[in-house]
């Protein structure tokens, strides 16, 4: 079967084990996917991740983080643009998530960047969802 959202069955990979209050998550690997964990470890939302080999395929473990032992850090995360309508703001559009509480995580041309950071180095992209 073909996954035509891959973001999304990430998040939503995320977002259902936290729900279940798992310690960990595992999401298939590709290289996009592993860019996107590591802004979220940068902005404090994961504890961290690894590569793992599941039956014979690659896939990313994430260690997901909670504030105590029933309250997660992440409570809500959003898909902004989809593959069937795409959200791109400009340098000047970067949103502020939760006014600065929260994260929008971007593609920009200099790759997976936090909305902060992509206001830093004045870019633009898609956004691909928003996080708090």
């Amino acid at each position: 079967m073909v996954m035509t959202d891959p973001i999304a069955d990430m998040i939503t990979r995320i977002r259902n084990a936290q729900k279940a209050l798992k310690k960990t998550c595992d999401v298939p690997h590709s290289k996009y996917k592993w860019a996107i964990a590591s802004v979220l470890r940068q902005e404090g939302y994961i504890y961290g991740f690894d590569r793992r080999l599941m039956n014979g395929k690659k896939c990313i473990r994430v260690y997901l983080k909670y504030i105590d032992e029933k309250t997660p850090i992440i409570e809500c995360i959003k898909r902004e643009s989809k593959p069937g309508c795409r959200h791109y703001v400009t340098r000047d559009e970067v949103p502020l998530v939760r006014s600065g509480n929260g994260v929008a995580i971007l593609s920009t041309s200099a790759g997976i960047m936090s909305g902060q950071k992509a206001r830093e180095k004045g870019v633009g992209g898609e956004l691909l969802f928003t996080v708090y």
